[in-house]
């Protein structure tokens, strides 16, 4: 997987807001606002190839969370990247 081209994460008035840059992206019809866990895992995989064991291991090296715990919510979070069209699929 990787962050589709064009979306970034931003601080806006103390939140983490996912934003679109260039005509392809732009929906103003929703705003995506990131708690501080999934800006976490964003970060650590922005600007490159990556699969849900990173980003398992960015939020257990941010957090004291269990593998299984991480795991599932990283797999989660994925989905929901992918179904908003921010990630590419390779």
């Amino acid at each position: 997987m990787k962050i589709k081209p064009g979306f970034t994460l931003r601080d806006v008035c103390g939140e983490n807001v996912i934003v679109a840059e260039g005509e392809a992206n732009i929906d103003f019809s929703k705003v995506v606002v990131l708690n501080e866990s999934a800006a976490c895992v964003w970060s650590a995989v922005e600007n490159r190839d990556f699969e849900v064991a990173d980003m398992v291991a960015a939020l257990q090296g941010e957090y004291d969370v269990s593998a299984e715990q991480a795991t599932a919510d990283c797999q989660k979070l994925a989905q929901k990247w992918i179904e908003a069209g921010f990630i590419v699929t390779a």
